[in-house]
């Protein structure tokens, strides 16, 4: 029996067999379409059929489209939105058929303005996510795709006439101490615990009092970023700082519950930002963010600044690849007019009235 719909409440659900040339290749099916409309659901019975059909003809691992890939992966709000725009370019398209190169195309088409470091991130990344998982699911080909190389960026940001990769500045002692001047308790505790820790702005604004150890001097922060819950040790000057603060109960703004209590008071990671930018206004200093005043300023201050070799800074600042922050958080501080100077060291040369003794030789002393 071909596939037929029928409504239990009000959604249709779907019973009977894909048939191909009059012959059933898959079922029995008795199951929901998800669908509140008699026209949705003929368009599940269209989609499952042709991927049934193209599943016979050429197996399993060839047939499954870009759009039926996304139906058993499982993104994030985030990744969710970023791939509405990718279904409609190569919703259709077979897994088979889609190339690293032709992904790396759909940045310029989805996102002109934007540059290659947000087309990698917002149209490759989540994209090669989906394809991947299917790879791990249904044995379909992997994807790998390579970066956009500096060639590539430097020509899409003469496109849209702006430069990105813009050098980040981070925080400096002087910089931590004036900020910590000028701000409440909490604001500076938070400065310099991130400053000192190199926690995410995210682990530092979810720290509960219980995830304190006086003791011990431990902190307890969120897992993140790959990286697992963990403890941390800190000063015992920022725990007795941490101890002192009266611990808040900040309100979540888009549902208006009240959360539990936390120790710098807030409720999200971007609740800080105007707090930190008025601070900054009234120190007469220019405004970091909690990153660059964190695991930024963190690395520079132990690499840079106090020549701790690199695998243990990365190892404290829980960087599982040394070389990344290598690349990504060392900001050099040396003045290039500086470094141009070691070239024009005067040498010392003989004066030009002084002259070199003359060696005798032995024809010199038979002519005496």
């Amino acid at each position: 029996m071909p596939l037929e719909i029928y409504k239990r409440g009000s959604v249709f659900w779907v019973k009977g067999w894909v048939e191909y040339n009059g012959r059933p290749i898959a079922g029995p099916y008795r199951q929901s379409t998800r669908a509140t409309t008699e026209a949705g659901a003929r368009d599940w019975i269209n989609d499952e059929t042709q991927l049934q059909i193209r599943r016979h003809l050429v197996g399993e691992e060839h047939s499954l489209r870009f759009a039926d890939a996304v139906n058993f992966y499982h993104p994030s709000a985030t990744a969710a939105k970023q791939l509405l725009p990718i279904l409609d370019e190569i919703g259709d398209m077979p897994l088979g058929a889609i190339t690293g190169a032709l992904l790396k195309r759909l940045g310029p088409k989805l996102k002109p303005k934007a540059c290659t470091d947000t087309w990698w991130r917002e149209i490759v990344t989540p994209a090669r996510a989906v394809i991947n998982n299917a790879h791990e699911l249904k044995g379909t080909p992997l994807l790998r795709v390579k970066r956009y190389d500096k060639f590539e960026r430097i020509a899409q940001d003469e496109r849209r006439r702006k430069t990105s990769r813009i050098e980040r500045i981070p925080a400096t002692r002087d910089w931590i101490e004036a900020f910590s001047a000028a701000a409440d308790p909490y604001n500076a505790a938070m400065a310099r615990f991130m400053f000192e820790t190199a926690a995410r702005i995210d682990q530092a604004v979810s720290i509960e009092p219980g995830d304190l150890r006086p003791r011990t001097c431990e902190v307890r922060i969120k897992a993140q970023k790959g990286h697992p819950e963990g403890w941390i040790t800190v000063s015992p000057q920022m725990m007795a700082e941490l101890i002192a603060l009266k611990p808040k109960r900040p309100k979540n703004r888009k549902t208006g519950a009240i959360l539990p209590p936390r120790v710098f008071g807030y409720g999200s990671p971007t609740g800080y930002n105007n707090r930190w930018k008025t601070i900054c206004k009234q120190a007469g200093i220019p405004y970091l963010s909690a990153h660059r005043a964190g695991r930024h300023g963190f690395y520079t201050e132990l690499v840079v600044r106090q020549g701790v070799d690199p695998v243990t800074a990365a190892k404290a600042g829980r960087w599982s690849d040394a070389t990344l922050p290598m690349r990504i958080y060392a900001h050099a501080e040396t003045d290039e007019a500086e470094v141009r100077a070691r070239f024009r060291t005067n040498y010392v040369q003989p004066t030009p009235t002084e002259k070199a003794k003359h060696k005798k030789t032995k024809k010199d002393q038979g002519n005496e």
